[in-house]
């Protein structure tokens, strides 16, 4: 098994130490960086968004030839973003990977957070939100029902159902450190902690029955997390206009969010570390797994690719010629190649094991993935509708400050949560991390 520590093994009092001083002892640091997110969210997202609502949703950028716009691209980003949290949890728990202990607690919650703001995007794309209801099968006094074959329902059932199991899955596996923090606290924050921790104990029974259940979640986690993504590429998939229905669409879409995620988990845990000072418990053989992931996920990202472009050229049909070429060489051909360069050649840096180990390098790296991501999404919206099957019926789409604006809020905002998450809850598993530790011998 590699070394999991870089700076030497911790004692079990080190970990509780260092993990805990996180949520109890808050600098004024954390408090500008939280109100700069908090005011970030706010201008950039809300106010824009309560604008929209004033004046309707013709202030973005779309029209009769392009019905969906940057609202749904990103959309599809949270969600794909929200895909490599719990199921490489799930899937190196069930493998038992050891350098998972570390950084699966914050990969869940970007899971959980990721999705919290892509649903925020579909109340900005339905425009009067206050009517959101009626996609729901309840009664109302207009005798409405939704239409259970319409792709956007299977979204709403995809996503409610993975919301609901990422956070049993992370608050279930959270309960034995909520215990820990009980024990380590007083006051109003104990008592809070008591209920949050189910009056663990810690005992052999409660053990059994945690590792049963966590194990039960996993398996269940990772069809689901499968299925979600898959769902979200039937949006497009089952429509007939030329670039989006292609039978592909369904891997595809799951291998990016995995891709997208994975590299937002590097992310993360950079920040964690420098920010947190976790570099004791989050260390090189991380990166060196997680790098090593990227490389593979790039490489599958990058034959679908080529798969795509080759059976719309060989197929020849004159409409779906037509979409390619607009995508190729048209108006965002700068932003599509763009992705191919950002997601398809620059990850293949990482085959540097030099690279591979520099966190600095990695963040750049990761945060370039999730940049041609972003971009893939829109290209798929912003080249494939506008361009339909007879040239009466093509347009252009452009987004419109409104909705720039509301795409950098999102990201205010899922910082914002974040900040919040840490306070609540241990960052990194105590009760794992120790279980990579070795036991102290003891003199007789």
């Amino acid at each position: 098994m590699p070394m999991m520590f870089d700076h030497g093994q911790p004692s079990y009092a080190d970990v509780n130490k260092d993990i805990l001083s996180t949520m109890l002892v808050t600098g004024r640091g954390y408090w500008i960086l939280l109100g700069c997110t908090m005011s970030f969210a706010g201008i950039f997202f809300f106010m824009p968004w309560f604008y929209q609502l004033f004046v309707g949703v013709g202030a973005a950028g779309m029209n009769r030839n392009a019905v969906w716009g940057t609202y749904l691209s990103n959309f599809i980003f949270w969600i794909g973003l929200s895909h490599s949290g719990t199921l490489l949890s799930a899937v190196l728990h069930l493998t038992n990977s050891p350098w998972r202990k570390a950084i699966y607690r914050s990969a869940e919650a970007m899971t959980l957070f990721s999705l919290m703001t892509a649903a925020l995007f579909v109340m900005v794309h339905v425009g009067r939100v206050w009517f959101v209801h009626w996609s729901f099968p309840i009664p109302n006094q207009m005798g409405l029902w939704p239409n259970f074959r319409s792709p956007l329902m299977f979204d709403v059932m995809a996503i409610t159902t993975y919301l609901t199991a990422s956070s049993i899955f992370i608050y279930m596996g959270s309960v034995p450190d909520f215990a820990a923090v009980r024990d380590a606290s007083s006051g109003l924050r104990r008592r809070l902690y008591s209920v949050f921790s189910f009056g663990w104990r810690g005992t052999a029974r409660e053990w059994h029955t945690l590792g049963w259940a966590y194990t039960f979640f996993a398996i269940f986690v990772v069809p689901l997390a499968v299925s979600v993504h898959s769902i979200v590429s039937w949006d497009f998939a089952l429509s007939i206009v030329p670039g989006l229905h292609h039978t592909i669409f369904a891997p595809y879409f799951v291998c990016g969010a995995i891709y997208s995620g994975t590299a937002g988990i590097v992310t993360v845990m950079y920040c964690l570390r420098r920010f947190l000072h976790f570099e004791k418990y989050i260390g090189q053989v991380h990166l060196d797994s997680l790098g090593k992931l990227l490389i593979t996920l790039s490489l599958i990202w990058t034959y679908i690719n080529i798969l795509e472009l080759f059976s719309t050229w060989y197929g020849g049909t004159s409409y779906e010629v037509e979409a390619l070429k607009f995508r190729l060489i048209g108006f965002y051909a700068p932003l599509y190649w763009e992705m191919i360069i950002f997601c398809a050649f620059v990850p293949l840096l990482m085959l540097f094991k030099k690279i591979r180990l520099s966190w600095n390098k990695m963040l750049l790296i990761s945060v370039l993935i999730n940049i041609g991501m972003l971009t893939e999404r829109f290209i798929i919206v912003a080249t494939s509708q506008p361009r339909k099957f007879l040239p009466d019926a093509f347009g252009f789409y452009f987004p419109s400050w409104i909705e720039i604006s509301i795409t950098v809020g999102s990201f205010a905002i899922f910082a914002t949560l974040f900040l919040i998450f840490i306070k609540w809850v241990p960052a990194i598993s105590l009760y794992e991390v120790k279980e990579t530790l070795k036991p102290l011998r003891r003199d007789s």
